[in-house]
């Protein structure tokens, strides 16, 4: 008669310490148990919790203003009444990135009618004008839409720009600066430019410019060619901008990026507080296009 031998499995021993339980191998060596690996570190607090978050967002936030988004203020009326002054603005870093542009990337370059946010490159023919603080050169923002591209023939005559000899379409306004009026405070030079004369727009009229009345002297001498690696910027508000017909053009590694749209506008001709927040904030400028 044969007898079947059966096996029986050993399981390991378990022992109970004073820093836990731990298994025993049939050999004798001990097995660490799930409770020690608990056991391996102290609990973090909340305090250590928050702290860890708020140092992930400040690097997200530094990541996002150095390389994708950039917020700037607009002080002055040289764009009006397409940028008008308070309005802050959030400017698209990442579209003019340098280097070859992919085409799953949203990048491209710079085209004639972008409205761009660079560096002040400073006024060769004027350097009196460069030593005011709200005017420093390679410091100061500035914002302005760009006419020229490298290599193109930009003349001003009065109130027409050509571009190699074809006059460029703009949809041309007649408007009131406030800064022309004599009896106006100087209170008033914030608010934006009224429109005289707003004729029908022509094709090919992408964008608005404004010109005063009564007239100003209007530029009738600049007739250059824009060189490489450069771009030729004026404001909207013509007869008010100090753009590339006094200080020439604007240098590709000053360009800062595009300006995408108005995420908060203040009247800042009146005093700020909790309350003037709500009350003096142009509401109906907020999620502004800046086109």
């Amino acid at each position: 008669m044969t007898e079947s031998a059966t096996t029986t499995e050993k399981k390991p021993k378990e022992t109970t310490g004073a820093f836990g339980s731990r298994s025993v191998n049939p050999n004798g060596h001990e097995r660490a148990s799930d409770v020690d690996a608990e056991l391996a570190g102290p609990p973090k607090t909340v305090f250590r919790e928050y702290f860890e978050s708020a140092v992930v967002t400040v690097i997200m936030a530094l990541f996002g203003m150095t390389f994708i988004v950039q917020a700037v203020k607009v002080p002055t009326g040289s764009m009006q009444n397409t940028i008008t002054i308070g309005d802050h603005l959030l400017v698209n870093k990442f579209i003019f990135g340098p280097g070859p542009h992919f085409p799953l990337l949203p990048q491209r370059d710079i085209r004639r009618g972008d409205i761009i946010v660079f560096k002040y490159p400073g006024n060769p023919k004027d350097q009196s004008g460069d030593q005011r603080p709200d005017n420093t050169p390679f410091k100061t923002n500035y914002v302005k839409r760009v006419i020229g591209l490298p290599g193109d023939h930009i003349q001003v005559r009065e109130k027409t720009v050509y571009v190699n000899g074809q006059a460029l379409p703009e949809h041309q306004i007649i408007s009131r600066d406030h800064d022309d009026l004599p009896e106006t405070e100087e209170i008033e030079s914030n608010k934006p430019l009224d429109i005289v004369y707003d004729p029908p727009r022509k094709p090919g009229e992408t964008y608005d410019v404004y010109f005063s009345v009564p007239p100003r002297q209007l530029d009738s001498g600049f007739d250059q060619v824009v060189p490489e690696n450069n771009y030729f910027v004026m404001g909207d508000n013509r007869n008010n901008s100090a753009d590339g017909r006094v200080w020439g053009f604007v240098p590709r590694d000053l360009i800062i990026g595009r300006a995408m749209f108005v995420y908060w506008s203040y009247d800042e001709t009146q005093p700020f507080g909790p309350i003037d927040f709500f009350t003096h904030t142009r509401w109906r400028r907020t999620g502004t296009m800046v086109r």
